[in-house]
């Protein structure tokens, strides 16, 4: 009788687990970007160009994860001297913290479509929670590619002194960020 019902416990895991697909980032069409205040005159905006991770969602078990690396090295204002400024041990510290990294805790569902991810972002060696917003998610076959490919875009509001992130701070600079995502990840084979 234990034999059925192990029988049973395997057969279930392995329906539910079909469920779950492992997708990975794809770097040429993931952007993390973000808007900063330049001393209450103007927001900056800049965004890191080199991102890789995984996504894995089980749509019907209504889960998932997110796993995320952004070199921050890759920092791109548009403006070289900002760039470098950017990562020198005044802001990013490339040097000593060349990774940023988010963790997903929980991914939230509407149904099928995840709308929000409860996470960890770490910057500059400090981990703090940090909620992303989905406000578009959509799945297709890629006419190219041949396989699932999904997208969203993902937005995010947190301040950067919470990372130690002070540069400017003293001069009038607010410490408020908004994140902005565009993300497209491959399922993988």
């Amino acid at each position: 009788m234990q034999f059925k019902h192990l029988v049973a416990a395997v057969i279930a895991a392995s329906a539910a687990s079909a469920f779950a697909q492992t997708y990975t980032i794809e770097p040429n069409h993931t952007y993390p970007s973000f808007e900063a205040d330049h001393m209450g005159i103007s927001v900056w905006r800049g965004k890191f160009t080199k991102t890789s991770g995984t996504i894995n969602l089980d749509r019907a078990a209504k889960k998932g994860s997110v796993d995320i690396a952004i070199d921050a090295g890759s920092v791109d204002f548009g403006h070289a001297k900002m760039n470098e400024h950017a990562k020198s041990k005044d802001m990013f510290n490339v040097e000593q913290f060349p990774t940023v990294t988010y963790k997903s805790k929980s991914v939230v569902f509407e149904g099928d479509k995840p709308v929000a991810v409860e996470g960890d972002l770490t910057m500059l060696g400090v981990t703090k929670p940090v909620k992303l917003a989905i406000n578009k998610f959509k799945c297709i076959m890629h006419p190219m590619l041949k396989r699932e490919v999904c997208g969203a875009d993902a937005t995010a509001e947190f301040k950067r002194t919470d990372f130690g992130l002070n540069y400017g701070v003293p001069m009038g600079f607010s410490p408020d960020v908004t994140l902005a995502i565009q993300v497209e990840a491959v399922k993988a084979n």
